[in-house]
């Protein structure tokens, strides 16, 4: 125990001092532009890995996740530009913050489930952004502007390794067990005497706070923001990254959005049918795997079984 523990801790400090070490060394090298799409590819990773510890391992179909990132932005950013805290701090301060709204909104509605969960999440997600647009101290309609930029690849991706550990961590303790208990037989959990809704109440808070953190790395990181960014459609996206990557995997979601982020980039010299063949890349996806691409196992599990076949 001792020793998995060292080990663990051991590989985390090994994991940050990487992260840096290319923040320094290598990011200032870097093309700005390719800098920019690998920042906003480990956000959308940061965002779609808080929405599948929801949806995937607890089995709540939320499509109010923008939400809760617009509250981290919007806090972190409050914090930032109006009362002086330094911009890694606030993100922190927006992710509770985040939390404080999943709380509010899980409490309630966590007794639901299916369409019903989906349908309340959404409408919680437009109230959010019918609020920022009619709040002056938050720049209304316009968005907030003068925001300090300050995040950067070292930070998103430390926030990154972070949030992956702790997920990584409670997946495989008892407490993530039941989450994934209560996603693949509710009423045989609740027989046991165990209080399924705060269990889908807790994943709720934790996800929602995970995504507060992904918002203010969106506040930081072009020094505006607006409740554009937070829309329906931002909640959607990040749905379909999660099932394409597969509800049941954590690494699955991580790489889908991965390549759903860097894809229409990547079709750019063909603006004029990017978005048409992204959308056919994802039905093609789908058709292909309707599990997802990792279904519910891990990307490790892949170098493990060639290992296996390499030995025998």
């Amino acid at each position: 125990m001792l020793r998995s523990a060292i080990v663990g801790y051991g590989a985390l400090v090994v994991g940050l001092a990487a992260i840096w070490a290319v923040h320094y060394f290598v990011i200032p090298w870097t093309d700005v532009y390719f800098t920019s799409v690998a920042i906003r590819i480990g956000i959308n990773m940061l965002a779609v890995m808080a929405l599948s510890l929801v949806l995937g391992f607890t089995g709540q179909f939320s499509l109010g996740h923008a939400g809760f990132m617009a509250i981290g932005a919007y806090s972190s950013g409050y914090l930032a530009l109006h009362m002086g805290v330094p911009p890694m701090l606030a993100t922190l301060i927006g992710g509770f913050a985040a939390a404080i709204g999943g709380l509010t909104v899980g409490l309630p509605s966590l007794r639901l489930s299916g369409d019903y969960l989906a349908v309340v999440t959404l409408g919680f997600n437009g109230i959010i952004i019918v609020v920022i647009q009619n709040t002056k101290a938050l720049g209304a309609a316009l968005g907030m502007i003068g925001l300090p930029q300050a995040t950067s690849f070292g930070w998103t991706f430390t926030w990154l390794l972070l949030g992956g550990v702790f997920l990584r961590n409670l997946i495989r303790s008892p407490h993530g067990r039941m989450l994934m208990a209560v996603r693949d037989n509710e009423i045989a959990v609740r027989s046991l005497g165990i209080d399924t809704t705060r269990a889908k109440v807790t994943a709720f808070v934790l996800g929602a706070f995970w995504a507060g953190i992904a918002g203010g790395l969106i506040a930081f990181l072009n020094a505006s923001i607006s409740p554009a960014q937070f829309s329906y459609d931002r909640s959607i996206e990040l749905v379909a990254m999660v099932v394409l990557g597969g509800t049941g995997s954590m690494s699955g979601p991580l790489i889908a959005a991965a390549v759903l982020t860097a894809l229409p980039e990547v079709l750019r010299p063909i603006a004029q049918y990017r978005m048409v063949l992204y959308s056919f890349v994802l039905i093609v996806m789908m058709l292909a795997r309707p599990q997802g691409l990792m279904g519910s196992r891990e990307l490790i599990d892949l170098f493990s079984r060639r290992k296996k076949v390499a030995g025998v």
